[in-house]
């Protein structure tokens, strides 16, 4: 995925080293957390089910984080759904529905009760072989967050990083002291200074099949491909809280979705238009 940093700097120089540093940052924790790579951390964590692994720090984050959401928003964001969500890739492939068999044989192995972190040790285990860790819903959100902080080390305060539905920024650009960056967002702009948004939804990646839509965000409780047609949009302190609710919001509905928010005072949410 397409990554884009805007930055203001003193003089070509600083924003020449601190972007490479950046990107360099980002790169490094792709190889960290994308359940694409079979060499990613992720991937070799899945591949030693009960066993407690001693992971990096950035992957015990996200996964805390992760495990977190999963427990405040009852199972609606799951960090171990990418057994269901490799079957609905083949989907959208095919054209064809997961069979119901496949879906039963997935479900045995997501659960995030089968995670153990183990925070003195900074481990983690895996209870079930052949689980599948997911961590697109929230990790996009880190690794912008932690991209930032690598620019702020070199000196660049006043930036934008942006990747697929996210954005994280720093202080506001020159002259806009008071204000901040000027961020399009459903329901009209929005000016921001040192927070994070995050847009999920189904607006790019889905397959019909029988004359129903379903999105590439998956259920963690049903295993199902959502076809509610819903966009979240969130606004928060950081990108991992801002990326990870996006996610669960459009697996909610209304009521559910307000009831998490109330755990999270700094953060405004937009659901297919509606304020919660």
């Amino acid at each position: 995925m397409a990554v884009r940093v805007v930055l203001y700097a003193p003089d070509d120089s600083t924003a020449r080293r601190a972007a490479r540093a950046a990107y360099a940052r980002i790169a490094d924790l792709e190889d960290v957390m994308s359940d694409y790579r079979a060499e990613s951390e992720v991937r070799r964590l899945a591949a030693r089910p009960g066993v407690a692994v001693p992971v990096s720090d950035d992957l015990f984050a996200v996964l805390a984080h992760a495990l977190e959401l999963w427990r405040q928003s009852d199972g609606a964001f799951d960090p171990t759904v990418g057994p269901f969500v490799e079957l609905w890739r083949a989907a959208r492939r095919t054209g064809r529905l997961p069979r119901r068999a496949a879906l039963d044989s997935a479900a045995a192995r997501v659960g995030s009760d089968k995670v153990h972190l183990d925070a003195v040790a900074r481990t983690v285990r895996l209870d079930v072989p052949g689980m599948r860790l997911d961590l697109g819903g929230i990790a996009k959100g880190y690794i912008l967050d932690r991209a930032l902080a690598v620019l702020r080390q070199e000196g660049v305060t006043r930036a934008l990083l942006e990747a697929g539905g996210d954005i994280v920024v720093g202080d506001a650009p020159p002259g806009r002291a008071g204000g901040g960056w000027r961020i399009a967002i459903p329901g009209g702009d929005t000016t921001l200074a040192n927070r994070a948004v995050s847009t999920s939804g189904d607006t790019e990646q889905f397959v019909v099949i029988g004359g129903v839509r379903y999105s590439h965000v998956v259920d963690p409780r049903t295993g199902m491909g959502l076809t509610n047609r819903r966009e979240a949009t969130v606004v928060a302190p950081d990108g991992v809280t801002a990326d990870g609710l996006a996610t669960a919001l459009t697996v909610l509905d209304d009521e559910q979705g307000a009831r998490l928010l109330r755990s999270f005072p700094q953060v405004v949410a937009r659901v297919r238009g509606h304020s919660l």
